[in-house]
């Protein structure tokens, strides 16, 4: 008949091996623990790396798109002018349009030798949206679409009284063109995920408010 110093003993061992068990358990917990975070962050590097890949793959498909578009003669018709409406509608809170079409070419009133074709035209509320779309944004063609603009009633003189809304939209424009553009206050539209947006809508908002102020 076992002693209660025997039992003692024996329950000091099953204490001593429980102890030792869960010691071990513990780290080895911890060690799957610290290689499932290093997994982790493994993972969010490599969606990370992912993302970055397809948003640049995205922005080449754009711009071959308008390449391609461009050739065919369908850039304006088939890219920017559906895009439009919902543009005037969510940046200028445009309802209807009393006006709205593609390719228009005008006469210069004051000097009648001279006409001119623009992209898109869109009449609404105080408003008179005048859009040029090219599929290489450059300085060169945005210098002659802001001429132009300083001319605009000469060829719009029934629009005189409405404020002009213009929009350089190409599927890309880089960030350097975006600047320029925002700098001589015309909007420039591109294609941003699934839809054309205006890429500098805040920029130009911010310089009219300091030119307010």
């Amino acid at each position: 008949m076992s002693t209660v110093k025997d039992r003692v003993c024996n329950l000091e061992r099953t204490l001593e091996e429980y102890i030792k068990n869960v010691g071990n358990s513990q780290m080895q917990t911890e060690r799957e623990l610290r290689v499932l975070k290093q997994e982790m962050r493994e993972f969010k590097d490599e969606m990370r790396w992912f993302k970055d890949e397809m948003r640049e793959d995205r922005q080449k498909i754009y711009k071959k798109w308008g390449e391609i578009a461009n050739k065919m003669g369908t850039v304006v018709e088939d890219i920017v002018a559906p895009n439009i409406p919902s543009i005037v509608k969510q940046y200028f809170h445009g309802k209807e349009m009393e006006f709205y079409a593609l390719r228009v070419t005008k006469r210069d009133l004051k000097d009648k030798a001279n006409s001119r074709e623009f992209d898109i035209i869109a009449v609404f509320d105080d408003k008179l949206l005048i859009n040029e779309t090219k599929t290489t944004p450059r300085i060169d063609y945005i210098d002659v679409f802001k001429n132009t603009l300083s001319e605009i009633y000469d060829y719009f003189p029934e629009y005189s009284g409405k404020k002009i809304i213009p929009i350089f939209s190409s599927l890309y424009i880089p960030d350097k063109i975006a600047m320029y553009l925002t700098k001589i206050k015309i909007y420039a539209m591109a294609m941003k995920d699934d839809s054309m947006e205006l890429l500098n809508y805040e920029g130009i908002a911010a310089n009219q408010d300091q030119t307010r102020n």
